[in-house]
Formats: structure tokens, C-alpha cells, sequence
């Protein structure tokens, strides 16, 4: 099964294109063939590596991802992702990851051995966002009924997350002014840089003062103790369309929890679970609905009342209905969730057969039996057939 291609780059579902850049280059120099040779499970993460990073690098196939999950943009991240390429994505930010692998840092740091620089024009980098850290997702499983389904519902959801502090406006601070901090100059990132034989290899990681927000506080806030989060309780309405199935998600961006001294929020995900109807059951965006009716009304036909998802509505049983056979009450199931219209309610008829008779009943019957239109027929070709085998297994 394919991991989520967030969780393979260790980024949330609402990365920037520049975190989903940052977060590539930093394992394509981790996993690369080059670094761990004869490595077979490094390869397998490079390969995985650049196929999140060819989907979620591209606006379409991302948001068709973020919509649809792996079926949403099939075998083309594998198809299109080379065994050292990640297929439309941006060419000079590979290759700037692939220079600090091989001794970037420009000509004064030595120089990268495979000359990156000079041909792709790299050797500039942006600086780490000093926006703050941002929030985690949430995740909250909504409950919903088959009539809901059918039709689409707005609910109102009530969600215990955390917050902007509201004595320091969510920065942490009695001032509400952090520093830049002084080990990484407000960059968030700090870098190791050591020769080997290959070249110079740079290792960077998070500024440890900072935790790569670039800033700290120095005179913190006694209420959310220089975190600028705490926890609360929101509401938040989110539409549900017509036509979702258990285990669909819908994702609201900004509705996680808070990011700590101004970060962003995190998102929250809506995951869709489908309760189990007394009377009905689901196929697709059908309904079935199994209608009992005793023997006389299946032979003679009759009209009788059925429950649907909007209430009992009249359907007429033909004369000579045969057991399992299923009467259409077009559009009265669930509405389609990527086109219009809605499927079909399906009413599935079989014989009631009663278990306690009265001494009447049963005469009746025996009388029933002794008619020729009411017992199979023998003289047919198929059931003569049947009836000649029958006498050949038992005597």
C-alpha cells in the first residue's frame, strides 16, 4: 500500500510549495544511490521520495491528491518519476540539494566537484521563514446517517483544540515583541560542514535555541508561559456533499490547532462514517430495501406502501412476480457526489413464508396443492429435465 506522500516528506496537508522544496531536498541528499551505495532500502525511499515530491510540487496533481487520495492522480507519480528524477518538478532545486550533497557553499567552500552551480545557476538560498512553527492537524471522525448522505448536510462541529493566548495576542510575550535569535541570526536552520575525500558534505538542522522559528522571547507571558497557545473550545460548520462514503475525508484548512507564537494553524480533517440503516442497505448510490409479501399477492399482484430516505411511497408488485426480483423507484436514492442526479431506490421482493398455521391455513394449502397451476410443471422441457435426473440420483 502506497504511504501518504505527506507523511513520506514529514510535512502537514497544508505545506507551502517552499516546505514541500525544503522537505525534498533535505531527503533526496539523505537517500540518494550516490551517498549510500549497495543500499537497497535507501533507493526504495529516494524513488518514494521523489514521487511525493512530483505530485505534491504540481498545483493539479496535488489538489486532485488532496481530494481523491492515491486515486486521485493514479500511476502517474510512479509512471513519470525516474529512478533519480522526480518528473515535473523544479530541476535547479534538485540539483541545489544534490550540491549540498556533493560540497556546495559556492567556489570559497571548495566548490562542488560535479559543478552544479555553474551549469544550473544554484548556490542561493532562502532564508527559513520566521513566521513561527506551525500547528498540528486534527483529526475527528462525523458520524452520519444514510438520509444525510443522500442529500448532503451542513453540521456544526464543536472542537476542543488549542488557541491564540488572548492576554498576548498568541506571541508568547508580556510585550508581544520577540528577538531575533542570536545562534542562527533569525535563519532557523543551523549547518555542519565537513570534508571528506568526495567533497564537503553540509548537514542542516533545526537552530536547537529556537526550534527553527528564527525567534525567541525573552520577557514571557505568565498565562500561556511564552508558548502563545492554549487550549480551547471552537465551533466550526462544515458542508458534507451528497454521495460521501465511509472513510471519505474532507480537509479545512486553518481549523487545526494554533501554531505557538503566531504560527499558523494546522488543518483539521473530517473523516466521514457511515451509519448502519435499520432497513436499508448500500450499493453505490443505490438503496435495497427487501419487501417481504405472502404468496397470493406475488401471484395475483398488489400495491403496496414502502419506506425510502424521504418517506413511504406506492409501488405496485406486477401479477406473477418471481422470488428476488427487484423493482426500480428511479431517483429516490443518493445523490451522486461528482455529477448530478441521484441513484435508485431498489426494492428486492421475496415470498413470505409463515411459520405458525391454523388448522384452516393448512387445509387450504393442501387444497392449493392439489390444483395444476399451482405446482411446477413437469411437462416442460427444462423442469421434465429436472424431475428425470431427480429419479435417476434418488430412485
Amino acid at each position: 500500500m502506497n504511504r501518504d506522500y505527506y507523511e513520506v516528506l514529514g510535512l502537514s496537508r497544508s505545506a507551502s510549495k517552499d516546505e514541500i522544496k525544503k522537505a525534498y531536498r533535505k531527503l533526496a541528499m539523505k537517500y540518494h544511490p550516490d551517498k549510500n551505495p549497495d543500499n537497497g532500502e535507501a533507493e526504495e525511499h529516494f524513488k518514494e521520495v521523489n514521487e511525493a515530491y512530483e505530485v505534491l510540487s504540481n498545483d493539479d496533481k496535488r489538489r486532485r491528491y488532496d481530494q481523491f487520495g492515491h486515486a486521485g492522480v493514479g500511476s502517474s507519480a510512479s509512471s513519470q518519476s525516474g529512478a533519480y528524477g522526480a518528473g515535473t518538478g523544479d530541476f535547479g532545486d534538485i540539483f541545489s540539494a544534490f550540491n549540498d550533497m556533493f560540497g556546495g557553499g559556492g567556489r570559497s567552500g571548495g566548490g562542488s566537484p560535479f559543478g552544479f552551480e555553474d551549469v544550473f545557476g544554484g548556490g542561493t538560498r532562502r532564508s527559513r521563514s520566521s513566521a513561527g512553527i506551525r500547528g498540528s492537524d486534527l483529526k475527528i471522525r462525523l458520524k452520519l446517517t444514510l438520509e444525510e448522505i443522500a442529500k448532503g448536510v451542513e453540521k456544526t462541529l464543536k472542537i476542543r483544540k488549542q488557541i491564540p493566548c488572548e492576554v498576548c495576542g498568541g506571541t508568547g510575550s508580556k510585550t508581544g515583541n520577540l528577538e531575533t535569535c542570536p545562534t542562527c541570526q533569525g535563519t532557523g536552520e543551523v549547518r555542519q560542514a565537513s570534508k571528506t575525500m568526495f567533497g564537503q558534505f553540509v548537514n542542516i538542522t533545526a537552530c536547537p535555541t529556537c526550534g527553527g522559528e528564527g525567534k525567541v522571547v525573552k520577557d514571557r507571558c505568565t498565562s500561556c508561559h511564552g508558548d502563545g497557545i492554549k487550549q480551547g473550545e471552537t465551533t466550526v460548520k462544515v458542508n458534507i456533499p451528497a454521495g460521501v462514503e465511509d472513510g471519505n475525508y474532507l480537509t479545512l484548512r486553518g481549523q487545526g490547532n494554533a501554531g505557538p507564537r503566531g504560527g499558523s494553524s494546522g488543518d483539521l480533517i473530517v473523516v466521514v462514517e457511515e451509519i448502519t440503516h435499520k432497513l436499508f442497505v448500500r450499493r453505490g448510490d443505490d438503496i435495497i430495501y427487501n419487501l417481504p409479501v405472502s404468496y397470493a399477492d406475488m401471484v395475483l399482484g398488489t400495491k403496496v406502501e414502502v419506506p425510502t430516505l424521504e418517506g413511504r411511497v406506492k409501488l405496485t408488485v406486477p401479477p406473477g412476480t418471481q422470488p428476488n426480483t427487484m423493482l426500480r423507484i428511479s431517483g429516490k436514492g443518493i445523490g451522486h457526489l461528482k455529477s448530478p442526479g441521484r441513484g435508485d431506490h431498489l426494492v428486492r421482493v421475496n415470498v413470505y413464508i409463515p411459520k405458525d398455521l391454523s388448522h384452516r391455513d393448512k387445509e387450504l394449502l393442501k387444497e392449493m396443492k392439489r390444483s395444476d397451476h399451482l405446482v411446477p410443471d413437469e411437462k416442460t422441457d427444462h423442469e421434465k429435465s429436472f424431475f428425470e435426473k431427480a429419479r435417476d440420483i434418488f430412485g
